[in-house]
């Protein structure tokens, strides 16, 4: 299940929320631009900022930015919110998603009115939170690159 808890941060001096800038493009377009089938201005992308919610396993899009990205909801998933409350919402096609100077490409959820990024993008990236800082970190084990665990 996926869990969608964005109210379970800390409060107190020495925590925060962690966000940071995100660079999402549609992957589909991306492609087609490398394919030379599609015009490079033709290219969807966005930056805007996220949080980073240790609490979602997905990443999680509004549908403002869906639009924006033209990404086709291509089907549904049941999601858990921290409530216990369960909804089945829209899974969009792959997005590249470029975080920290690291990429990697998933398909989102659709709800909410924030961009959060999920454990799956920062297990993929290698990135770790660091919530006295407010800020992601690479994997001291792993500094220069992402090393995926398998």
């Amino acid at each position: 299940m996926v869990n969608l808890n964005r109210s379970n941060h800390a409060t107190n001096d020495s925590m925060g929320e962690v966000r940071v800038k995100v660079k999402l493009t549609n992957a589909i377009d991306e492609a087609l631009v490398s394919r030379g089938m599609l015009n490079p201005n033709m290219l969807r992308m966005c930056e805007i900022e996220a949080l980073v919610d240790t609490g979602a396993v997905r990443t999680v899009l509004p549908i403002s930015i869906v639009k924006q990205l033209g990404l086709r909801i291509r089907g549904q998933q049941v999601a858990q919110y921290a409530n216990g409350m369960e909804e089945s919402i829209g899974l969009t096609e792959p997005v590249i998603i470029e975080l920290e100077g690291r990429e990697t490409t998933e398909a989102t959820l659709v709800t909410a009115n924030t961009v959060l990024i999920g454990q799956t993008v920062l297990e993929t990236l290698d990135l770790l939170v660091d919530c006295r800082n407010q800020r992601l970190v690479p994997n001291p084990e792993h500094p220069n690159y992402p090393v995926m665990r398998i």
